[in-house]
């Protein structure tokens, strides 16, 4: 998936989420294994509400890889 578009996914119009989804885009997700980036696509394809409570309270997914991509979004903001 072309950067371009996956930086568009990223700016969820809340400033919180922009920054965290964004920084990792810009710093790491070229250097990501391609598990950490499906991981991190398939984080985008989450709905608003359940992105505030992945990144921004202890809610965890389901999902393993998922709170492995946003363990590593939050340690690197």
């Amino acid at each position: 998936m072309p950067n371009s578009r996956l930086r568009w996914q990223c700016r969820r119009g809340m400033r919180e989420l922009d920054e965290l989804l964004v920084s990792y885009l810009n710093k790491h997700y070229t250097q990501s294994t391609n598990d950490e980036k499906k991981a991190f696509q398939e984080l985008l394809q989450l709905s608003d509400p359940e992105l505030i409570k992945l990144l921004l309270t202890p809610y965890e997914s389901e999902f393993e890889s998922i709170n492995l991509i946003i363990q590593k979004i939050l340690i690197i903001r």
